[in-house]
């Protein structure tokens, strides 16, 4: 191939100082490589879904049988679930970790500390991250965060337990609540920590996407995987140092006796000597990261879908250029809607218009995203692997979690069901399922980059089609029982006659829950077993377009051997034919974006 002929010197220079001999602890832990540190993300971020969800299993069970005792309470609950009964202050103790460990240690870590690390200098042509000591203390800071999120659960008075928004004033008042204590000094903590690896980690991304693509990948001959990642980076450069200032702020409050979110509070007759402040600045400070972190869950997500529907449809993505412009539309309107999390929260109801008026627009580049799926898929030669079944199950939840999210946008209508269960339907479908779809399809497709073996398909299938059922019959259901008025966050709802004909529903979303949680066993055993058991992979299984499938099986430090190769054609050449209607290169359906133009050839127009 001529495209691998000549190099930039640089990175051929670059090249030859890694020869060096590694040990165990510089190859697998204080690893600097992005194929490595990728791994360490995903398997970080893969045990602590699995603690997030053997929570909601737990809260899961009191709330259909809130008049029940079970011994696995006891077991794992300790002095909170004596006899077999959830204490009530456990039960939110639940709720706000397994919040805050979905969101940020499974969805955010778990698919951007994964995916960006992995796909970013593979696809664009790069030998590493433009810094691979930064990207290793971004991996480090994110363990750390994660130890000490799960230390907290074994506070004495017990974790967290202020909802995972930690809403002051019951999150500044270390008397509030026991959780309001050293669990959420940890809390705080940890999640300082994970902002500071956030940081790093984007920077990193945002960096290397700028400078170290090789020659002749322009932006518009970007993968959409790699535009997703780029724009989720710069969201959260742009969103989480506000989190940041929130907690600093609340640490200061809790520890040193300002009071920026506390004013004229009584504990039990005893007049605190806080006041001038507002606990509406926290929630301002909070939700101007919490709405774009919707997005930097996301955005990644649909961008791994983008990838596999394309390669796995045989058709080139439709309307690439307009796929670039909703992301990064997506992008900026995240950042000004973040007032409809706060309509009841007494804002002056013309702001309350004007937040509406922001988040439905938001609905545009989300439609042209799902609408540009449905046409790539259109008359494909589709191929119903897992990969692309859950891509295909991802644009199914984006359709029908965003179409709630329209009803919650607008003030007049949220009010009414604002706090109950049907929001928690909404943002776990678009948001929770969608992400987790994303994470599962990407696991699936670059399983055989990242190891160097292949998934089970049938097992694949059996994890697909129970998660994807199941998934439904947890939340489909809630929307209901939050119109009828569901409060979220009650540990039972057997003192209020008026819920009692919703306790069957509640049993049937814990059936629900019960089965999906158990089909992620089916996935972890194929994972974990695939990498030691696998069929071998060969170098481009899927007969995908983008770089990273033109490396060898075999990582090595740099990823090409020898020069790196050029770019001549975006990376959605499938399908493509001359004019005598022949493949373009005979007899196969794909072409690498490092193959030359043909003579006659005329590159595509996005």
């Amino acid at each position: 191939m001529s495209a691998i002929a000549h190099v930039d010197g640089h990175a051929e220079d670059h090249d030859h100082g890694h020869h060096h001999k590694e040990t165990f602890i510089t190859k697998y832990i204080f690893s600097q490589d992005h194929k490595m540190i990728s791994k360490q993300y995903l398997i970080t971020g893969l045990i602590m879904g699995i603690i997030g969800i053997a929570m909601s299993l737990l809260f899961r069970l009191q709330l259909a049988w809130p008049d029940h005792k079970f011994t696995v309470f006891e077991v794992l609950l300790g002095k909170f679930g004596e006899d077999g009964v959830m204490d009530p202050s456990m039960y939110l103790a639940l709720v706000t970790i397994h919040g805050t460990i979905m969101v940020f240690f499974v969805l955010t870590a778990g698919l951007s500390g994964t995916f960006s690390n992995l796909l970013i200098p593979l696809q664009i042509g790069a030998r590493d991250m433009a810094s691979g000591f930064l990207n290793m203390i971004s991996y480090w800071l994110f363990f750390l965060s994660s130890v000490i999120m799960v230390l907290s659960l074994f506070a004495e008075a017990g974790p967290a337990s202020a909802g995972w928004t930690i809403y002051p004033p019951l999150s500044a008042l270390p008397q509030a609540i026991g959780g309001s204590g050293t669990g959420m000094t940890l809390w705080l903590v940890s999640m300082a920590i994970f902002i500071a690896s956030s940081l790093l980690g984007s920077l990193n991304y945002v960096v290397t996407v700028i400078n170290l693509r090789t020659k002749g990948m322009s932006m518009t001959r970007m993968p959409l995987t790699i535009w997703a990642f780029f724009v989720t980076a710069i969201i959260g450069i742009v969103s989480f140092p506000v989190l940041l200032s929130a907690a600093l702020l609340l640490i200061m409050d809790r520890g040193f006796g300002t009071s920026f979110y506390l004013s004229d509070i009584y504990i039990a007759g005893e007049v605190l000597h806080n006041q001038g402040g507002s606990p509406v600045l926290f929630e301002h400070l909070f939700w101007f990261l919490g709405h774009p972190e919707v997005y930097i869950v996301l955005l990644p997500a649909l961008g791994i879908t983008s990838e596999i529907i394309a390669t796995n449809a045989r058709k080139p993505i439709f309307g690439y250029r307009a796929m670039v412009a909703s992301i990064l539309a997506i992008a900026f309107l995240s950042t000004i809607v973040w007032g409809h999390h706060m309509f009841i929260s007494g804002m002056n109801p013309f702001l309350g218009s004007v937040f509406t008026f922001t988040t439905l627009l938001i609905a545009i580049p989300s439609a042209v995203k799902a609408f540009n799926y449905i046409t790539t898929l259109w008359k494909g030669n589709l191929q119903l692997n897992p990969a692309m079944l859950f891509s295909i199950g991802l644009v199914s939840t984006f359709i029908t979690g965003g179409l709630t999210g329209i009803i919650l946008g607008d003030s007049t209508l949220d009010i009414n069901v604002h706090d109950t269960y049907f929001v928690v339907a909404h943002f776990h479908l678009v948001m929770g399922i969608s992400a987790l779809y994303g994470l599962f399809a990407g696991v699936y497709h670059w399983f055989p980059k990242m190891y160097g073996k292949m998934m089970n398909k049938n097992l694949g299938y059996v994890h697909f089609w129970v998660t994807a059922i199941g998934a439904y019959g947890v939340f489909f259901p809630m929307h209901f029982i939050g119109m009828a008025g569901l409060p979220r966050r009650y540990y039972t709802n057997s003192y209020f006659p008026y819920f009692d004909d919703l306790a069957d529903t509640n049993v049937l979303i814990t059936v629900f829950a019960l089965i999906t949680a158990a089909a992620q066993l089916v996935f972890l055993y194929n994972f974990i077993h695939s990498i030691f058991y696998g069929k071998k992979a060969t170098q481009n299984p899927w007969k995908s377009n983008t770089m990273e499938w033109t490396t060898p099986v075999e990582h090595l430090h740099g990823n090409w051997p020898g020069a790196i190769p050029h770019v001549y054609r975006w990376p959605y050449d499938y399908s493509k034919t001359r004019e005598d209607g022949e493949y373009v290169i005979p007899g196969q359906d794909f072409v690498s974006q490092i193959t030359p133009l043909q003579d006659g050839e005329e590159e595509m127009h996005h």
